[in-house]
């Protein structure tokens, strides 16, 4: 299988998770401004979406969204996934805050807006990560590590980008999770620090 990604983009979070599972992968860089792949690809023939990420499976199937590509990491690897009789659903329902919540509060960011719509925004962010914060169960999300932190660390990565205030314990969680050897591999992988 193959990973499609742009680095530091929100895909970093599915190469993370490849790497957590120890799932064997190629990855393959997207220019998100041409939507061409590294070997000279047509990304937009590998899914008409043109954004990242994408999971192409040996035969043809391609995988897109990064709630769908995490959350197919964490049955394939499960202890990548909480624990319980609500842990699928709880995973589900923390992507999905991060996914539809977090990371689209970043759009005037990436869109270069003035300061009239991003200060809003990174309030709202702040506030969204005080929320996750609230409700860590310990050094991670759901107490172990789980697919949906290497989300929300994508996410802190942007917010200290941007300069957007972050809580004290998403401060250290995001050391923590920094230090993880899956991290660093994709980073590197990727080419950012």
């Amino acid at each position: 299988m193959k990973l499609y990604y742009a680095p530091g983009a929100c895909s970093l979070a599915d190469h993370i998770a490849l790497h957590e599972a120890g799932l064997s992968f190629e990855h393959e860089r997207v220019d998100l401004k041409t939507k061409i792949t590294a070997h000279g690809a047509d990304y937009r023939a590998i899914t008409p979406k043109g954004y990242v990420p994408a999971l192409a499976f040996d035969g043809g199937p391609v995988l897109t969204e990064n709630i769908a590509i995490l959350y197919w990491i964490a049955e394939q690897t499960p202890a990548l996934m909480p624990e319980g009789p609500l842990g699928r659903a709880r995973l589900l329902e923390a992507m999905a805050y991060i996914s539809s919540e977090i990371h689209k509060s970043f759009k005037p960011f990436f869109q270069r807006r003035g300061e009239d719509e991003t200060r809003p925004a990174g309030d709202a962010i702040t506030r969204q990560f005080t929320l996750l914060a609230e409700t860590m169960k310990g050094d991670y999300l759901f107490g172990a590590f789980s697919v949906a932190d290497p989300f929300l660390f994508v996410m802190l990565r942007w917010a200290f980008a941007f300069g957007i205030e972050v809580p004290e314990p998403l401060v250290a969680y995001f050391e923590r999770i920094k230090a993880r050897p899956a991290v660093a591999r994709a980073m590197a992988e990727e080419g950012i620090a």
